[in-house]
């Protein structure tokens, strides 16, 4: 039995410090209250991280580097008392099965252990404690978290990140079909983890002794926490890459529906999967840059019903607490995002609804960060709503018959879960697929092979290229060839290159078929969608096709956003075949302006990973020619043909644009607008810079996909040329007043112990400014926004109408707007 070192004797009788953030300084939900409960001693009871009910209503919690405190919140003043029992450095906390449940995330110090903590006199004080998984890794802030009681009450769900193996498991509901999957090598960046494999991140059952595991769920990143709804159904919040903003493998935080034997893509690197490969489930709700921590539903609460309905995610870096509002679609579910409390500094931990008092409590704290203990209460009429369950839909119910055959030696299985491999629901088919992956591939494979229905047949190739047997690739690659590819849909020309890759990396290369794959997929590219060149540019690099380079040199010229051209740009680098002079000079010309790009920790590095490789596969003759280009530095002007900004060059003049100028022009809607004017508008904007759109751009500002849903045309135009007369909670900044009689701007995005770094620019928010907490004589927010005004003052009227439109249809060509 590991030995917890760091515990030490502390006094019932805490100095309390006053640097906790003021509740008067938060954005609370209308109707709501939150009371700041409890300051931590940051000397003597370290930084709280995690919390849990015990069964009398109190809350247990955890300093992250020392010990466990039970917190009694039923008088007017907290009690607080330390645990005598040596053990500590919780990242998950569960009160079941007569016992304590602590997940020690120890770090390099003494490991990772889960250890069950009892009171064997009944003297309502922990005695002892049993250890029942040693992880046998140093891990940091990425190894073990919550402990969650399964819906059931009989057994125990365990959330572990991505710096941990997966255990010895009895059963994994995921097929242990491992594997990395990638076309094109990778590259690393900063190299975090650099070598480090699927599968990583699992959420996985065992019984209250943990004698039997069982993986449900692999592919996160660092999901901290997870909730059950009132259905059974699991909800995480999994972290981003910080260090991937504003590249094309970049993926915001996000809420993700867990399900039977579900992979949601995490690898190393550019490597990450995409929301549109077949081979991971998508995203439920895309968040943005944070980091997330707590996670539980509001069930309990006196809380208006849409509130105790909601899943509550905890975001410690920019410091706001997200309700989100699901609701079943087919067998999974949609959900919107609405920010509850929002705070800077406010280093969101943990949070739970307490049943005796029915308020919601959360903390504060984490990396010795100042730390405190919170309670939310709605200030009107509310009833605590009791409900055994809420509405399934029936294609959950029938999502659920299929994942009973999730598991080995079910030969049942074939015949009752292939029909539902062509159905319509994604969710669905990877119940489907997930059984079939489960039995051994000679008992299917015929079947797979001869399948007619394309959706079944994409289906049923995806799971055959996973089985990863050789001896099925030729007949493999002709079923896929075999496809139709002018009556598949997106998705399904998606899913249909996504298998080659697979193939590919599993069944050592696709190129005895290059000749077929190139006379199907050569006169396809480039293509009028934009997901699908980025895949195909893939292939035809891949097989190393004679019109690859042209080809893919033209799109990086034409691509409007910074992540397409990146893509594109990784892509040439491997590319042996098919260079002039001329598209040399282009590619060339790109890394030049792109060196004023800007985005997370690795972008630099990611960026002169593509150049070297690019020079790598050059010959000594070409470098010579064309050293002058390879060296040349930013221009002062964008040089690449985007029609926009060769407009905008040549103004001398300028509009100071105002809403009421628009009155008129929108007042019948907005008809006959041009598609690719306003969608090279937008590029010219810099509006990638910020916002995300459809997937690609920035995270520091709103996404825009769902502007239409929300926003009028003159509601839209407001918030551009106007960006200060309303700041959203979320996206607010704040001034730091310095003792100094300085100050600085900026938006609150990491904290370690005394030390705040800022977000100053937000065209670099890889690029920190770091700030001494004890040198800030105030903090108050901005009422400043940190989007610049006259962004479209370089545009015509007609121009800013056409880029209205294209954010307003969400980038739909087809939208009424364009005819």
């Amino acid at each position: 039995m590991v030995k917890y070192l760091f515990l030490i004797a502390f006094s019932l009788t805490y100095i309390v410090s006053a640097s906790s953030t003021d509740p008067s300084r938060f954005s609370v939900a209308d109707g709501f209250n939150v009371e700041l409960v409890y300051e931590v001693p940051k000397d003597q009871q370290g930084s709280w991280v995690a919390m849990t009910n015990d069964s009398k209503g109190r809350l247990i919690v955890s300093d992250q580097t020392g010990a466990l405190y039970r917190v009694d919140v039923s008088e007017k003043k907290a009690k607080v008392e330390k645990i005598e029992v040596d053990v500590g450095m919780a990242q998950g906390l569960l009160c079941a099965f007569d016992a304590l449940y602590v997940m020690v995330n120890g770090g390099r110090t003494i490991g990772s252990y889960l250890v069950k903590v009892t009171d064997t006199d009944g003297d309502d004080k922990y005695d002892t404690k049993k250890e029942l998984i040693n992880f046998n890794q140093g891990t940091g802030e990425h190894g073990p978290h919550a402990l969650l009681l399964s819906p059931d009450k009989k057994s125990i769900y365990m959330v572990v990140g991505n710096q941990l193996d997966l255990p010895k498991y009895k059963n994994t509901l995921v097929p242990p079909l491992w594997g990395e999957d990638q076309l094109l090598p990778r590259i690393y960046g900063k190299g975090y983890m650099k070598g480090v494999t699927a599968p990583r991140g699992f959420i996985a059952k065992m019984d209250p002794n943990a004698e039997n595991i069982e993986i449900m769920a692999t592919g996160f990143r660092n999901q901290y926490d997870a909730a059950f709804n009132r259905e059974g159904e699991l909800f995480t919040f999994d972290a981003d890459m910080e260090w991937d903003i504003n590249t094309p493998w970049y993926r915001p935080t996000r809420v993700n529906h867990v399900t039977s034997g579900s992979e949601f893509g995490w690898r190393n690197g550019s490597a990450k999967l995409l929301n549109h490969y077949p081979d991971n489930l998508p995203t439920t709700l895309d968040i943005g840059p944070g980091s997330p921590t707590g996670v539980a539903f509001g069930y309990g609460a006196a809380f208006p019903e849409k509130y105790q309905e909601a899943l509550f995610i905890c975001d410690w870096s920019y410091g706001v607490l997200y309700a989100v509002h699901l609701k079943p679609d087919g067998a999974t579910f949609k959900a919107e995002k609405e920010v509850f409390i929002s705070g800077q500094p406010l280093p969101l931990t943990d949070l739970l609804v307490n049943p005796k008092d029915n308020a919601l409590y959360f903390t504060t704290g984490g990396r010795q960060v100042q730390s405190a203990l919170y309670k939310v209460t709605y200030n009107g009429n509310a009833k605590v709503v009791n409900k055994d369950s809420g509405v399934i839909t029936s294609e959950a119910k029938l999502r659920r018959e299929l994942e009973k055959y999730h598991g080995p030696n079910k030969p049942e299985a074939i015949a009752k879960v292939w029909p539902y491999l062509s159905h319509a629901d994604r969710h669905l088919r990877w119940a489907a697929r997930t059984a079939v992956e489960h039995q051994p591939a000679h008992s299917w494979a015929k079947k797979a092979l001869s399948e007619t229905n394309p959706e079944a047949s994409l289906e049923a190739l995806l799971a055959l290229a996973r089985a990863g047997d050789k001896k099925y690739k030729t007949n493999l690659i002709n079923s896929l060839l075999k496809l139709d590819w002018s009556s598949l849909t997106k998705a399904q020309k998606l899913a249909q290159l996504r298998i080659l890759h697979i193939v590919s990396a599993r069944m050592e290369g696709i190129e005895s078929a290059k000749a077929e794959l190139l006379a199907k997929f050569d006169s396809q590219y480039p293509n009028k969608d934009t997901e699908l060149n980025m895949e195909l540019a893939q292939i035809m690099v891949y097989l190393q096709s004679e019109t690859a380079v042209a080809k893919t040199v033209q799109l990086l010229e034409k691509a409007t956003s910074q992540e397409e051209q990146i893509h594109y740009a990784k892509t040439l680098r491997l590319a042996k075949t098919g260079w002039t002079d001329e598209n040399y000079k282009k590619l060339f010309n790109w890394f030049a302006i792109s060196s004023r790009y800007g985005g997370g920790a690795s972008f630099k590095l990611f960026m002169a990973e593509i150049k070297k490789d690019t020079l790598k596969l050059m010959s000594k003759a070409d470098k010579e020619t064309l050293k002058d280009a390879i060296n040349a530095k930013a221009p002062k002007t964008e040089t690449r043909p985007n029609p926009a900004l060769q407009v905008i060059a040549k103004r001398g003049s300028y509009t100071n644009w105002k809403v009421s100028d628009f009155n008129e022009t929108v007042a019948g809607g907005l008809k006959g607008r041009s598609f690719e004017n306003g969608k090279n508008f937008y590029g010219a904007a810099n509006c990638t810079a910020c916002h995300r759109f459809n997937g690609n751009g920035g995270v520091i500002g709103p996404d825009l996909t769902g502007s239409g849903g929300r926003f009028a045309p003159l509601d839209l135009l407001e918030a551009i040329i106007e960006p200060s007369k309303q700041i959203s909670d979320q996206y607010g900044s704040v001034i730091l007043n310095m003792k100094d009689g300085s100050s600085i701007s900026g938006k609150i995005a990491n904290m370690k112990g005394d030390e705040l770094r800022i977000i100053t620019n937000l065209y670099a928010p890889g690029e920190m400014t770091k700030v001494d907490n004890r040198k800030i004589k105030k903090i108050v927010d901005s009422k400043v926004s940190m989007m610049p005004p006259g962004l479209i003052n370089m545009m015509t009227q007609e121009e800013v109408l056409d880029l209205l439109a294209y954010v307003l249809s969400r980038g739909d060509k087809n939208s009424s707007m364009f005819k």
